[in-house]
């Protein structure tokens, strides 16, 4: 078996790192999102690989200056996941990224999965599973780089068959890794308990679950029951106004704050410094605060004024991400 990261240690893109130089994290960001099919068959206007490179170094320094030391890279086959590109930001960045693996579908896999797999056309053991631990204890396409979080997604659409079963591949490859899972969650039909149950039933610890996308719920109840049950509560979508308004999430938040919720909440944008589905230049006129600086600018003051301490402060940005990464107490 190839080498694998200490409990109290985190692959990044340039290896491992310590817990206690994670530092301030973001723990739900892109580098670049996009599709791998589309950009050879029809490519985007505004892409140029050599200038993303450049604005992704220049955005990550910036981010450095802010105090920021560590972001995760949800972008996942599905997402146009491409580590070698981001490689060559990683090897100029002062920030350290940490990559994932998972799978990015809401409703139903490529075709290639309906025939393998076990008890299937081609049969054989189940592809998922087979890439996931491949990425955590080996490297992601040969790379040697390691992912550290496995992503999955459901929608509106629910659990689908296709959603379940990429689940349970996560699910699979946590039990052999202990790698925590990350999720993108649908928060207006409150997907995160459907996503708790089924984790659950599959095995895994819900402690080592972030339900993602949390903070675009405004139902207390909801976001109790999540943080109740062990997950933390992904905010991690601070700028992405189109979706719902970050007074919304502010509000929620403090609330959650002042009843005691701190060690169970991770703040982030799931930001990207190109993204194909929603280009920079729409981005900067529809939602200009949609990027990696935002909570530092605007979320953080905001706290600040509204009497949350330091020391929760980095509860949030500094103690959770390193629990989640590491598997620490």
């Amino acid at each position: 078996m190839a080498h694998l990261a200490t409990p109290r240690s985190v692959p990044t893109f340039l290896g491992d790192v310590g817990a206690e130089r994670l530092g301030v994290t973001l723990i739900h960001e892109h580098v670049f999102v996009r599709h791998p099919e589309l950009d050879i068959n029809l490519p985007h206007p505004e892409w140029d690989a050599e200038r993303a490179v450049q604005t992704a170094i220049d955005g990550l320094t910036a981010l450095y200056d802010r105090g920021v030391r560590t972001i995760v890279d949800l972008t996942v086959p599905g997402l146009g996941r491409d580590v070698d590109l981001v490689a060559r930001v990683a090897a100029r960045s002062p920030v350290a990224i940490v990559a994932s693996t998972g799978y990015y579908t809401s409703d139903v896999l490529p075709h290639f999965f309906r025939t393998h797999g076990p008890g299937r056309l081609i049969g054989g053991p189940d592809p998922l599973v087979e890439m996931f631990v491949r990425d955590i204890e080996q490297g992601i396409a040969g790379t040697g780089i390691r992912a550290g979080m496995i992503k999955v997604v459901s929608d509106v659409e629910g659990i689908t068959p296709d959603v379940e079963r990429v689940f349970a591949a996560a699910a699979a490859a946590h039990l052999r890794t202990g790698v925590p899972i990350t999720t993108h969650s649908h928060a207006a039909s409150a997907g995160g308990r459907e996503q708790q149950r089924l984790l659950e039933r599959l095995g895994v610890p819900l402690d080592r679950v972030i339900i993602g996308h949390s903070g675009d719920a405004t139902d207390l109840v909801y976001l109790r029951e999540l943080a109740e049950k062990g997950s933390f509560l992904g905010f991690d979508r601070f700028g992405m106004e189109h979706v719902a308004s970050d007074e919304d999430r502010i509000r929620t938040l403090l609330t959650l704050l002042r009843e005691g919720y701190a060690d169970r909440i991770v703040l982030s944008h799931d930001a990207a410094f190109f993204s194909r589905v929603t280009p920079p230049s729409w981005r900067a006129r529809v939602v200009p605060h949609w990027h990696m600086e935002t909570i530092h600018t605007r979320v953080l003051p905001r706290l600040r004024a509204e009497g949350v301490d330091e020391k929760t402060i980095d509860t949030l940005l500094i103690d959770n991400p390193r629990r989640i990464l590491t598997g620490a107490a």
